[in-house]
């Protein structure tokens, strides 16, 4: 690296001996070969852009193209320290009880082993977070072993986010009532701070927040409108991203009971979409097939969209997987278009945002999340129940293609490996 040359009012005398100082810095190597005395900062590594598809009752990620042919390149086992993990949790009657718990509960049968999962800026790891072990895990993707685990408060895991920069990972301990932020590359706690009931969905900010949408309890059967308050306490939680301290929250329920028609719906605000510029930010809610509209400066809903109903789904609200009606929400890159994962009614849809208009009803099975492809052009949903994901045309709102993956598809993101990646060696 060069040093740079020096500026100010003694610059000919502090030059001669920056010169002096950059002479020296180079040594004889054999037969009059020079050579760096430091030697070159080394090149960061060739990456490829890629989805990673998580098969939460597998354990096991799917990793896709971002784009195109969204073909699959590689798979990357998750949970290779299941076996120590399930000893530890059977030696231990109270993590045992909510282990099962999880299982017969939002794991609908089954042992919930990956909820989100992102990369670390070289490519280097698989940061997860797993449900049923109540952890976050670091996988290297060169040799699928663990580099390290962190053990969230209460035990379950749930939603992660990263921040803009990459260096710091946010997840939900969801029956810790806690967000943790780590270091991505170490697993190192940096801070930590409270929530409502149930924390979810997060998400980082550009101007240095990090926004966390508390559920409530989705487990009971208190589903019908006026048992509403049995749910816990549920709000967003905004903190300041650098210092984790919370400077605001917002009860969405104050809100929509403001709203005309408002107070028949939940306040359990799920996944969200902010506008390119973040003023706007379009939220689902438990047992609602739509979206609603909230003007962040304005500090209150402007619209609702109500989707249709599928005539195939019961009205029975404690039918409904983990009280979510609609579950996976995405915004095009210009902000023209929204996404709409109708879980429960078995479809997908684009929505125009400026007119809320919807497009085509695409087939589904149990669409669980919506995520936007690597160059922009489509929204990627994960069929749960299909074991697939489906790639649908913003422009169009009609099917590209459809790839197969593992047990139960939920989170889908965009990732970075090392260029050539198809796997682990190990």
């Amino acid at each position: 690296m060069d040093t740079p040359a020096p500026t100010g009012p003694d610059r000919a005398g502090r030059r001669r001996s920056w010169r002096r100082t950059a002479a020296a810095a180079a040594v004889t190597v054999g037969a009059g070969l020079l050579a760096p005395a430091i030697a070159p900062a080394e090149a960061a590594p060739a990456l490829q852009e890629v989805m990673l598809v998580g098969n939460n009752w597998e354990g096991v990620a799917d990793v896709i193209r971002s784009s195109g042919t969204f073909a699959r390149i590689g798979r990357v086992n998750l949970v290779p320290d299941k076996g120590e993990r399930l000893r530890e949790i059977y030696a231990d009657p109270i993590r045992l009880v909510f282990f099962l718990g999880i299982r017969e509960t939002v794991g609908e049968g089954h042992d919930q082993y990956i909820d989100d999962m992102y990369t670390t800026p070289d490519g280097s790891a698989i940061v997860v977070s797993r449900p049923s072990f109540g952890d976050v895990a670091s996988i290297d993707t060169a040799t699928g072993r663990l580099r390290w685990r962190f053990r969230v408060a209460g035990f379950r895991a749930d939603h992660m986010a990263v921040s803009p920069d990459g260096a710091r990972v946010a997840v939900s301990a969801s029956t810790g009532n806690t967000v943790h932020v780590l270091d991505i590359r170490t697993g190192a706690p940096v801070g930590s701070f409270a929530t409502g009931d149930k924390p979810h969905e997060n998400t980082f900010t550009r101007d240095g927040e990090l926004w966390n949408m508390s559920i409530g309890d989705v487990n009971n059967d208190f589903d019908a409108p006026w048992q509403d308050f049995l749910k816990g306490d549920r709000k967003i939680t905004i903190a300041d991203a650098r210092t984790l301290r919370v400077v605001r929250t917002i009860d969405m329920r104050q809100r929509l009971d403001a709203f005309p028609g408002g107070r028949d719906f939940s306040d359990a605000v799920r996944p969200v979409a902010f506008t390119p510029d973040e003023s706007t930010l379009y939220f689902q809610v438990s047992f609602f097939n739509g979206f609603f509209e909230y003007d962040i400066a304005a500090d209150r809903i402007t619209r609702v969209k109500v989707l249709p109903k599928n005539p195939a789904t019961s009205d029975d609200r404690t039918t409904y997987v983990n009280d979510s009606r609609h579950h996976g929400l995405s915004m095009s890159p210009d902000g023209g278009k929204l996404c709409v994962a109708g879980t429960m009614d078995d479809y997908a849809t684009v929505v125009d945002r400026a007119t809320l208009q919807q497009g085509p009803l695409v087939p589904a099975a149990k669409p669980y999340w919506a995520t936007v492809s690597g160059d922009g052009t489509a929204c990627v949903i994960s069929e749960s129940d299909a074991d697939q994901v489906t790639a649908i045309s913003f422009a169009t709102g009609r099917k590209i293609v459809s790839i197969p993956v593992g047990d139960h598809p939920q989170r889908v993101r965009l990732a970075h490996l090392p260029a050539g990646w198809t796997g682990p060696t190990a």
